[in-house]
């Protein structure tokens, strides 16, 4: 895949996990900043969501956080991003934060970035996007969910080809590599989202 123009980056808004996600997230911002990616994100300035944020704008990188009123309302989102969008509840904000982005980047993160995940995950499956989606598996966090995905196929309830619908790396080093290894998209821009 050519570079994304804009990635989609799930991860957790807890601030009391271990430093090496922290230190990911970090890397995952700055990273994106430094080659002129995008970042669009959930809109927080707390937790692994805030790191990734501040990081990508201390490198001069543009970030675009998709927040909802109700977390807008308790203080929650990030002032300092280039485009702060407050939409009227979550379903808008994962189908905004989806159509303005070309690929996704799952960092850990804990029940909301699952929900994110499997969504994308779904409507990929569906063929509503076929944008790529990169799992960032920092020291093994995301291991028992692979195993899961794994298990359900070997149970029937998935297709071994869906195992293809997203790529795993370990290190956030890692990330634009996968990203481009993926397939250009080729489904129309007009695809409309759940």
């Amino acid at each position: 895949m050519k570079t994304p123009n804009s990635v989609c980056v799930y991860c957790g808004s807890s601030s009391q996990v271990a430093d090496v996600h922290k230190a990911a997230a970090h890397a995952l911002g700055a990273g994106l900043a430094e080659r002129g990616i995008r970042l669009v994100y959930g809109g927080g300035r707390v937790g692994l969501m805030g790191i990734v944020a501040d990081a990508a704008i201390a490198a001069h990188g543009e970030v675009v956080g998709i927040i909802p009123e109700h977390l807008q309302s308790m203080e929650v989102g990030h002032t300092g991003l280039a485009e702060l969008v407050v939409v009227d509840g979550m379903h808008t904000r994962k189908r905004i934060m989806v159509e303005r982005s070309d690929a996704f980047i799952v960092l850990p993160g804990g029940m909301g970035t699952l929900d994110e995940m499997f969504e994308v995950l779904t409507w990929k499956q569906l063929r509503l996007h076929d944008k790529p989606v990169v799992i960032v598996d920092v020291e093994g966090y995301w291991a028992p969910l692979v195993a899961l995905i794994d298990h359900m196929i070997d149970g029937g309830f998935v297709k071994p080809a869906h195992r293809g619908l997203f790529s795993v790396v370990t290190r956030v080093e890692e990330v634009f590599a996968a990203l481009e290894r993926a397939p250009d998209p080729v489904l129309p821009p007009e695809t409309k989202w759940l």
